[in-house]
């Protein structure tokens, strides 16, 4: 079988790519200027309500995101100086970037969930001048720290009702494209003198890391690492040109910013629309070929659709079931290369004819690929997905690494790994098993903060990760754990929490979140979530109908329920990291609440201080 070192790579993609963000906008527009770049969901403009989705070229691109740089410029937004961008995703935040890397500036994000303090620091700490905002609420949150904000000239708003005040800080999108085209007409070259100006070292992108403790670290990534990451992505074959991507991720994350940088690289077509809640019912619309995604995305996809062959039972559930068995086998053959033959073969066919094409049409039908990045994908959830003939690659990397490091890949990957190192960098695993990355996508270093700088990047280009894994012989890699997550009880045995917590998710399907708890305690214990749409039908099922979360939660029948689950998972555990005791909250974790960042991940030290009471409880007389 393949290893790393046999990936055949075009390296001249990743040695010829394009100085800056601003030079590859401007070299996706001239080689295809009439293809479609975006589409974008224009609420309730269809027929009977429905939205109408808008096809966008990439010479209409190009005609607004140069107006709106001008129009920073006429601002007085010089070279390397910051733009903020506080919104979630929306077609508006995509043209709004590539206007603020055009006009040769910094992109600085902020999630539009940052509370008040935290968007003051970011934006103090930035020095950024302008800010666009997504709306009237965003708008009414830089009102109230305005007196904090000297730097900060004008914010631009997204939505024009907004844009109303009692005086000019706050203006209109179209008054921006307004202000910047009347440069234009005195200066035609004045955006593109901008670009010229861009090398690869300087500052792309400053995205502030949301921190569990202290305030968060601004990571510096420069335009060869977003460039890099385009187009070693693209050297793999992973993403294609004629690809349709639907892009929901919060663009304030590395993640989402990455998957920005793919359509001017490789030239696909984005479908784009930060709903959460209509991710399914977009799917069905768009038909997008890719999607990348944060675990519990799939998580959820999975429990939702077992739980509803579940209440379908009979017949219908045994060949779900039998369905799923037989991808399995052909799963894992296809992992090592092979292609299933003979009776295995046929009955696959008739698995994909009247299961598993009826699973791919919930996904819009076309899917050809999944990209799971952000936290660990449960490898039976993952092995899933492929057995329904939508393949998942898991990716790793973090916001210092521009998202990407490692990723599996089309015809060469293994469950439960992350894959191969991106083209044109290195990776090591250090004496300690902390996962070492060096290359052109890794940070230029924490904003104003040489003390966190010098604490994970070495003298020679060396990052220290944070994350503690093993590299296999064909070059695989598997994070075990964090290394600052991993905790040691009091008899002195190591717990790795986060594998734990997902073995848990993909086994139990009415489970949202699980902490992991016990450093210095005698035994493990846990705090648990559960998912408020998949426990719903299970208590209709279960004599609980018309109860409310809280009384799901605390019922008898939900706790038996949940322990069998977890019996079921110590069954697999070391006897030191089974889970002793556990509590059911009676509410969900959330991203407005603080306890998940807004990529889904559980801010494990928030939801620990803030349960402290629960769970010092399970050791009461221990």
């Amino acid at each position: 079988m393949r290893t790393a070192a046999d990936e055949p790579i075009d390296h001249s993609i990743i040695e010829n790519r394009a100085a800056s963000i601003g030079h590859l906008f401007r070299e996706r527009v001239a080689a295809t200027p009439d293809k479609v770049a975006f589409q974008w969901a224009d609420v309730g403009a269809g027929p009977d309500g429905a939205d109408k989705w808008v096809d966008v070229t990439w010479a209409q691109v190009k005609d607004r995101a140069y107006a709106q740089a001008a129009g920073l410029v006429a601002l007085g937004v010089g070279p390397e100086e910051r733009v903020a961008i506080a919104s979630g995703t929306c077609y508006e935040w995509a043209l709004a970037d590539l206007a603020v890397m055009a006009a040769g500036a910094v992109t600085t994000t902020i999630y539009p969930t940052t509370i008040d303090d935290d968007v003051s620091f970011i934006l103090s700490d930035s020095q950024s001048k302008v800010v666009f905002a997504e709306n009237a609420e965003q708008v009414a949150k830089l009102r109230r720290i305005h007196n904090a904000l000297p730097a900060v000239s004008k914010v631009v708003v997204f939505d024009a009702e907004a844009a109303t005040g009692e005086d000019d800080w706050v203006i209109s999108l179209d008054a921006l494209e307004d202000l910047g085209r009347s440069a234009l007409e005195r200066d035609p070259g004045l955006v593109d003198a901008r670009i010229d100006a861009l090398t690869p070292d300087r500052l792309a992108t400053i995205i502030y890391t949301s921190g569990t403790t202290g305030r968060p670290k601004g990571v510096r990534l420069l335009h060869k690492s977003f460039t890099f990451e385009g187009a070693s992505i693209a050297a793999t074959g992973i993403i294609e040109e004629d690809d349709l991507q639907y892009l929901w991720l919060p663009l304030a994350h590395v993640f989402g910013k990455v998957l920005l940088t793919l359509p001017l690289q490789i030239g696909t077509t984005t479908a784009i629309d930060g709903r959460i809640d209509k991710i399914v019912d977009n799917l069905a619309v768009v038909k997008p070929t890719f999607m990348g995604a944060a675990p519990r995305i799939f998580e959820k996809a999975y429990g939702r659709i077992s739980l509803m062959m579940e209440e379908e039972g009979g017949l219908k559930l045994k060949l779900f079931k039998w369905a799923g068995e037989v991808g399995k086998e052909v799963s894992v053959l296809r992992e090592q290369g092979k292609e299933p033959t003979g009776m295995l073969a046929r009955k696959h066919a008739l698995a994909d004819k009247i299961i598993m094409t009826k699973i791919r049409e919930r996904f819009g039908g076309r899917v050809r690929v999944f990209v799971s990045g952000s936290a660990a994908l449960n490898s039976d959830v993952a092995r899933w997905f492929d057995a329904m003939g939508l393949p998942i690659i898991e990716a790793y990397g973090l916001t210092e690494s521009t998202a990407g490091a490692f990723g599996n890949r089309k015809g060469a990957y293994k469950y439960g790994s992350v894959g191969w190192p991106f083209p044109g960098s290195e990776a090591r695993i250090a004496e300690d098993g902390e996962v070492l990355l060096r290359g052109d996508n890794i940070m230029d270093g924490y904003h104003n903060n040489p003390e966190a700088t010098a604490e994970v990047l070495d003298s020679e280009g060396w990052f220290r990760t944070g994350d503690i894994g093993e590299m296999d012989e064909r070059g695989f890699l598997k994070i075990t754990d964090r290394k600052k997550d991993l905790f040691k009880t009091s008899g002195g045995k190591y717990v790795a929490p986060s594998a734990i917590e997902s073995t848990f998710k993909g086994l139990c399907p009415y489970v949202s979140q699980l902490l992991v708890h016990g450093a210095d305690r005698n035994f493990v214990s846990a705090l648990v979530a559960l998912d408020p749409d998949a426990i719903q039908p299970w208590a209709e099922a279960n004599g609980l109908g018309g109860k409310s979360y809280s009384e799901i939660a605390t019922a008898p029948q939900t706790r038996e329920m949940v322990q069998g689950y977890v019996d079921e998972l110590n069954a697999g555990l070391n006897r030191w990291e089974t889970i002793k005791k556990f509590t059911i909250l009676d509410h969900d974790l959330t991203v407005d609440s603080g306890e998940l960042t807004p990529s889904l991940k559980l801010k494990r030290k928030v939801v620990s201080d803030r349960y402290k009471d629960q769970l010092d409880a399970h050791y009461a007389g221990a």
